[in-house]
């Protein structure tokens, strides 16, 4: 049986940051599902447009491997305003599955209050977000913490799918 993986977006997602994850980890014999605020077709911010696979009201974190978070700064900033999301990060991070953040996501994990003490990236333009939640902040392409994987920008996603890949085979 394939291991699933769900991606976790609404409208304003950074297009690469969710689709190349998506496409990278059915190479790697991944299933995805994606998840969304509703079941409404999702554009992102470059317009590209992909149906939900899945509401959050409609998920189980027993039914999945591990969770992707694409950034794309209004995406994160929407799903971090809703209790369902936080509660879906936290319970993957009390089973210590896989949570991969990348760009702007980690607004969610900040949300969630699941970064103290937690090395981590993300976007330049929310490290003082990051520090003060508590993670030791790093400037690279992709950094590793237990079950935690964060990325920068779209430019560090073959780094970040190599690193999401590898720890998914383990």
């Amino acid at each position: 049986m394939k291991k699933k993986i769900a991606i976790l977006a609404t409208n304003g997602y950074e297009d690469l940051e969710l689709h190349y994850p998506r496409i990278r980890l059915h190479e790697g014999g991944f299933e995805t599902e994606l998840v969304s605020l509703s079941e409404d077709i999702i554009k992102g911010k470059h317009g590209y447009p992909i149906k939900p696979d899945l509401t959050i009201n409609e998920v189980d974190v027993n039914n999945y491997s591990g969770l992707v978070l694409p950034g794309g700064s209004s995406n994160p900033d929407h799903l971090r305003r809703h209790k369902k999301v936080l509660d879906f990060v936290v319970e993957f991070n009390n089973q210590e599955k896989l949570i991969a953040a990348i760009c702007h996501a980690g607004w969610v994990l900040i949300s969630a209050k699941i970064l103290e003490g937690k090395k981590a990236t993300s976007f330049f333009a929310i490290k003082d977000d990051m520090i003060n939640a508590g993670v030791e902040f790093y400037d690279d392409a992709v950094i590793i913490d237990g079950n935690l994987i964060t990325s920068r920008s779209p430019d560090d996603l073959p780094d970040f799918m190599t690193a999401i890949l590898r720890y998914l085979n383990e």
